[in-house]
């Protein structure tokens, strides 16, 4: 939580403009600095409307002022910030804190909601730019690391593996007033940030889609008819460059004003890749560059418009490839030997990779440290692009605001399977393009009265064009082949002709084609019962119509072809058949399969073909023949399974969301809550192995009871809450009905495999505490924590882990076992240190310091993915003017070079990034 006052967007024009115009920003802070005045240890009992009003006073007197002066009036200085102390030195009082998590300006501790927020001049001072940086700051919010497309967002530890493109994300993202349909969007970094609010718990009531985890709420600055050029130059360890800067004011005074802002960020990663032939790589690399330019018209007292334009040009960041490699263990959980016939021990020892002398497994391989060694991983190529217009019309004691908006986004990567060996090539998962369209209409009306309401309409369309191919290389082959395969084609040139071929540039590619359309209406009133009793409800009805057409195909034959099944789940490749183990063909072979085997006879073993189709086939010796079934058994394995396109069962319904928070101010000080909030987050369209297969909406039920407070002279405000949250069918991967191989073997057995299903039942308890303290000289702190339960009370259909895979049961039960990434204890703890030195100088000092107890990071929850508990510790300490011209600043990240591994698998970790040092020269222009 931070004490920082909002800025509030320009306020328009006046219908009868005097000489003198002050600007709407320097009246807002005009504003708050007499509503944190003196005496300032008093509590500040005004509403948000009385402050509104106040400020407009104070407008109005200046204006008069000047008017009569003849003058033009100079921008009045801001009150501190709270987390800035007095010149003095002396215990401040905090500031009003402005928040904007239920769409409208008000006192966070007028809000009966658990939010916590962070400024953006907070994060500038802090080299904090990115999503992690914010879970860093917040307690039970987390941000779950993967590349550009699989990252996610955890509030109170569930959503982790919300990952997948057919469904919404679990944590709402709201940019602007513009709500995100699909996670990747905030995916970038954060660059010109006025402030950000995680909400916690469901807010699907005013948030766009059924947020039923929470909402991450980001809004960027606006413009300002105030000349503004801010700049930030920043020059780090591993070769890091970072150049921000933001530039505006006003157009046309009093009627048009702008801003625009970029970001650039360059730099080398922290894991080095070693590739042969090639020059050196690096993974967990910067390279990102944005821009914004915004636009802001007030024309009269009763309109303004904001139009924001923004991009994010295509580049590259290496975030696949980081995994480090341990040794896989030898024996499963229940002590049987694991023969390590699949592993990358067995593989690597084949003949055919040790022809390469200068690799070795166990030097090599299993690499440790931070470097690998690999052939064909590339970065993850990412662009993105939108534009949005807010209107707001002001009649009638209500606001109608609009609110239209584009978006869109690109992905690609190439993965590699560790090795600088031609296996996997061109594999990997592409976004086409992802692009959404949102129009919302919402009526505002003004705090006060008996009653104040929002209601609307939201409509929003989306589409996404997905594929994620598997491709393979000359040594696929050799690298997927079993142990028997392998020594038979290994044996003689001929065979090892066909292992080449087997797999060589075949390429594999599910393609999705998602369409979700949304329509809304809701409506959320707060009901002044009595003056210290409020009750907030709120309702939503979406209806989502969402289908989903996959397809599953071979897009490159590569060498092979001639090794192709006949037909795969009804798929023809033109193959012909044969005996999976002896390589006889069969009786039911056409004239032009036939001809495909003679083709084979004659490409491996050069036998001639004769006028006889089959013949030269038949003619092959049983060791040929042999070697022709090991070879096709390979392929058939690797294309697996295939289908045309095919539609999956739609998703169409009608979801509510209701709210039901009544709220007590039990004096000035303190503000008690109670809140009881259901929402439901929409079914997934999808198809599993060629067959339909819908997911079911989650449904979420959820309490809160918390308090806020402002205490000690209003130097600490301190908030806290507990909560209870049920969860029914809840979205995640899981064992389900395999149709296609159920009916493919026909034995009597039941298949299953892992696909995107249900959970029955989850539940999560635990309390959060948000607080800052300013009633020490020259010092702010601030705390951010939680306790956290998140179990799965019921999940009887779970993946197995990599230590029991070897027993005969498809899935096990996880009842009663606390979620992936859910850790008990999650806090944070800061502390800034700013004192004016040498006139006009200040120094400053700040650290942050993140905890996290032991979680596991693993989705099967395997005994292998504990992660222990650790911290780390970012540091600041620099020295600048006070009147911000400039400033110099160093800053290190994970100061005491926490190591503790980002995540877990029983043969696998992803290391940290280690401590990093760099330099930043800000100031105004």
């Amino acid at each position: 939580m931070t004490t920082r006052v909002r800025k509030h967007p320009p306020a328009p024009r006046p219908s009868n403009p005097t000489p003198f115009r002050l600007s709407p920003l320097a009246a807002l802070i005009a504003g708050m600095a007499i509503a944190g005045s003196a005496p300032l240890h008093a509590a500040d009992t005004r509403s948000v409307a009385e402050l509104q009003a106040e400020i407009a006073r104070l407008q109005q007197e200046l204006a008069a002022k000047t008017a009569a002066e003849g003058g033009t009036a100079a921008a009045p200085a801001a009150a501190p910030a709270a987390s800035s102390p007095a010149a003095d030195g002396s215990p401040q009082a905090l500031d009003t804190v402005v928040v904007r998590s239920r769409h409208r300006l008000e006192r966070l501790q007028d809000v009966p909601v658990s939010v916590a927020v962070v400024t953006g001049a907070e994060l500038e001072r802090e080299g904090a730019s990115d999503l992690d940086a914010i879970a860093k700051r917040v307690g039970n919010f987390s941000w779950n690391p993967g590349n550009a497309r699989t990252s996610s967002l955890s509030i109170r530890g569930l959503g982790k593996q919300s990952q997948t493109d057919a469904m919404d994300p679990s944590v709402g993202i709201n940019v602007d007033n513009v709500a995100y349909s699909y996670n990747p969007l905030s995916s970038f970094d954060l660059f010109d940030v006025d402030s950000v609010e995680v909400l916690r718990g469901p807010q699907g009531t005013l948030f766009g889609k059924n947020a039923n985890l929470g909402v991450l709420k980001i809004t960027n600055k606006r413009p300002s008819f105030n000349p503004e050029a801010d700049y930030s130059l920043t020059f780090g360890e591993e070769q890091r460059f970072i150049a921000r800067g933001a530039v505006g004011g006003g157009v046309v005074d009093g009627l048009l004003a702008w801003r625009g802002a970029f970001q650039f960020d360059r730099g080398q990663g922290y894991v080095k890749n070693v590739e042969k032939g090639y020059l050196e790589s690096t993974f967990g690399n910067h390279d990102r560059a944005a821009g914004r330019v915004q636009f802001l018209l007030t024309p009269g007292p009763d309109f303004d418009a904001r139009l924001s334009i923004e991009m994010a040009p295509t580049t590259g960041e290496a975030f696949n490839g980081k995994t480090v490699y341990t040794p896989t263990p030898t024996r499963y959980a229940d002590g049987s030997v694991n023969t390590l016939s699949s592993d990358a021990s067995t593989r690597l020892a084949r003949r055919w990779f040790r022809q390469l002398s200068s690799y070795d497994y166990q030097r090599d391989y299993l690499y440790g440290g931070n470097t690998v060694n690999l052939d064909h991983q590339t970065p993850t190529y990412t662009d993105t692009k939108g534009i949005s217009a807010e209107l707001n019309w002001r009649v009638a004691g209500h606001t109608l605001t609009s609110i239209t908006a584009y978006k869109d986004f690109r992905f690609q990567v190439r993965n590699d399977e560790g090795t600088p060996f031609d296996i996997t090539k061109r594999g990997g998962g592409h976004v086409d393009k992802f692009e959404q369209i949102s129009q919302e209409f919402r009526l505002t009306s003004e705090l006060g009265g008996f009653v104040d309401y929002q209601t609307g309409v939201l409509l929003l369309k989306s589409s996404n064009r997905y594929d994620s191919n598997a491709g393979f290389g000359s040594d696929a082959g050799a690298w997927f082949a079993s142990n028997s395969q392998y020594n038979t084609l290994d044996a003689n040139s001929n065979g090892r002709y066909l292992l080449e071929n087997s797999l060589n540039e075949l390429q594999v590619s599910p393609l999705q084609k998602i369409e979700t359309q949304s329509a809304a209406i809701f409506g959320q009133a707060n009901w002044h019962l009595t003056e210290p009793l409020t009750l907030t409800t709120g309702l939503r009805f979406t209806h989502e119509d969402r289908d989903n057409r996959t397809s599953r195909l071979i897009i490159n034959e590569g060498y092979g072809a001639e090794l192709n099944p006949v037909a795969v789940n009804g798929v023809q490749l033109g193959g012909f058949s044969s005996n999976n183990t002896t390589g006889e063909l069969s009786g039911t072979n056409s004239t032009a399969q036939l001809n495909v085997a003679d083709f084979v006879a004659n490409k491996y073993f050069g036998t001639a073909i004769t006028a006889t189709p089959g013949q030269a086939y038949a003619s092959l010796t049983a060791a040929q023949k042999r070697q022709v079934a090991a070879a096709k058994a390979i392929r058939r394995t690797n294309i697996g399974v295939l289908w045309a396109e095919t539609k999956a069962k739609g998703f169409r319904e009608t979801q509510p969301t209701l709210l039901l928070s009544p709220s007590y101010k039990v004096n000035e000080n303190l503000t008690t809550y109670f809140s009881a909030q259901y929402g439901e987050k929409a079914g997934i369209a999808q198809i599993t192995n060629g067959y339909s297969n819908p997911v079911k909406p989650e449904k979420t039920t959820s309490f809160e009871l918390g308090f806020k407070s402002t205490l000690l002279d209003r130097t600490l405000v301190l908030n806290a809450n507990i909560f209870r949250t049920n969860i029914r069918d809840y979205q995640q991967a899981v064992q389900v009905y395999d149709e296609y191989t159920t009916n493919l073997n026909n034995d009597g057995t039941t298949y299953y495999t892992s696909a995107t299903g249900n959970v029955p039942k989850v539940r999560v308890n635990g309390v959060e505490i948000d607080a800052t303290y300013s009633g020490i000289r020259y010092t702010t702190l601030r705390f951010s924590g939680a306790y956290n339960d998140a179990v799965y009370k019921s999940f009887p259909n779970a993946g197995k882990a990599a230590e029991v895979n070897n027993i005969a049961a498809p899935y096990v039960d996880l009842s009663g076992k606390n979620l992936p990434g859910a850790a008990k204890y999650t806090f944070s703890v800061g502390a800034e240190y700013r004192r004016p030195v040498l006139g006009d100088k200040e120094f400053h000092t700040s650290f942050n310091t993140y905890y996290t107890s032991k979680f596991n990071s693993d989705n099967t929850l395997s005994s292998y993915g504990w992660i222990d508990a650790h911290s780390t510790t970012d540091f600041s300490i620099g020295l600048g003017r006070r009147d911000k011209s400039y400033d110099v600043t160093l800053l290190v990240k994970n100061l005491f070079d926490d190591d503790t591994p980002l995540a877990k698998t029983w043969n696998t970790y992803v290391p940290a990034p280690p401590r990093w040092v760099g330099i930043v020269f800000s100031g105004k222009l």
